[in-house]
């Protein structure tokens, strides 16, 4: 069985958790896209957290053969990994003189409650992009890291340049705005599309098969989406809960936002060196589909996804605590054709 945000939030188990889940749904469509198989069943005594899977490396095609001939023998790819579960929250603590002070809406505990659920959906978004487990043993691999090297990695080589050059200085004509979107759809056209979904696709809350987004910052997606009105590719929707849904073609636009410390994009844009020369104002773009087959999260079985803990202030005690975990979770890239990212997009 697999489980979606929006399927966590009809089966907790009291309102604090349901609103806290409805805000992170509301806040993060990246996070309320995700699949997470819920079938990790921890060992005696609940020290094995670990998801096993079979990353398919290599697909393979058909072809035609001569009569009297063999056909040529070629084999798909595939790899065994393991991921280790880990939870993902944060705590704070209030003095119970100042637990109740003002409104309810406003008071401390609601307040610092309001204040960690931005954070952790903040750094989620983060996580599922930059982590790194050689920088941070406590999480995961996010899909900067998973995608070096594979076949859905494109650096662009724009003449000798190296970079895609998206910036208003040089995109001033449609004929100029359809050679980048050319360059793009080229690169998307590599990623395969989820043929799975969330599974039960007739679920409460479930993500159909073939959902998928472009994955970038303020300044590169603010680009694309000038370049998709020249073509005429650009759409905006609202959704159930209220948000405003950008499409390029079937591709959701999502810009992921800030990290949590408000110092700079989560898809950072900045100076890196390329070829010999160093160039400003460059980023990256991530093709995501999601799916059990593609894109998706690992967590345990027959547990809440999303639990939070308010401080008891009926027991002695001057400073109490409140909590939110999710998970013990990770992110796996089951397909390495699922995702991409195109790298060295010049914005600026």
């Amino acid at each position: 069985m697999a489980i979606t945000l929006a399927m966590a939030q009809i089966n907790a188990r009291d309102d604090i958790d349901h609103a806290v889940i409805d805000t992170l749904r509301r806040y993060s469509w990246l996070a309320d896209q995700m699949v997470w198989d819920d079938a990790v069943t921890p060992g005696a005594g609940g020290g094995t957290l670990t998801y096993g899977y079979t990353l398919l490396k290599t697909a393979r095609g058909g072809a035609f053969r001569a009569i009297n001939a063999e056909y040529a023998r070629t084999q798909a790819e595939r790899e065994h990994r393991t991921v280790q579960l880990k939870p993902f929250g944060g705590s704070f603590d209030v003095d119970r003189v100042i637990s109740d002070l003002g409104p309810a809406a406003t008071n401390e505990v609601s307040f610092q409650m309001s204040q960690l659920l931005v954070g952790v959906t903040t750094d989620l978004q983060n996580k599922i992009i930059n982590g790194d487990v050689a920088v941070d043993t406590n999480g995961w691999d996010g899909l900067d890291k998973l995608l070096v090297g594979s076949s859905t990695e494109y650096v662009p080589d724009e003449g000798e340049t190296g970079y895609a050059d998206w910036s208003t200085a040089s995109v001033g004509t449609q004929d100029e705005a359809n050679k980048r979107l050319d360059q793009l759809d080229e690169w998307l056209s590599s990623i395969i599309p989820s043929r799975v979904g969330s599974g039960d696709a007739a679920a409460p809350g479930a993500v159909p098969a073939g959902t998928k987004a472009i994955v970038g910052n303020t300044r590169s997606i603010a680009r694309l989406r000038a370049l998709a009105r020249w073509a005429s590719m650009h759409t905006s929707t609202k959704d159930d809960l209220g948000r405003k849904i950008e499409t390029y073609g079937d591709w959701v636009l999502i810009d992921a936002g800030d990290t949590a410390t408000g110092m700079g994009p989560i898809v950072p844009v900045e100076q890196r060196t390329i070829g010999a020369a160093p160039v400003e104002n460059v980023t990256d773009l991530y093709a995501i589909t999601f799916g059990l087959d593609a894109f998706h999260g690992a967590t345990v079985a027959g547990r809440p996804f999303v639990r939070t803990w308010l401080p008891d202030f009926t027991t002695a005690g001057a400073v109490k605590v409140g909590e939110l975990e999710m998970g013990p979770a990770a992110v796996v890239l089951k397909n390495s054709k699922a995702c991409g990212v195109m790298r060295n997009v010049k914005v600026g």
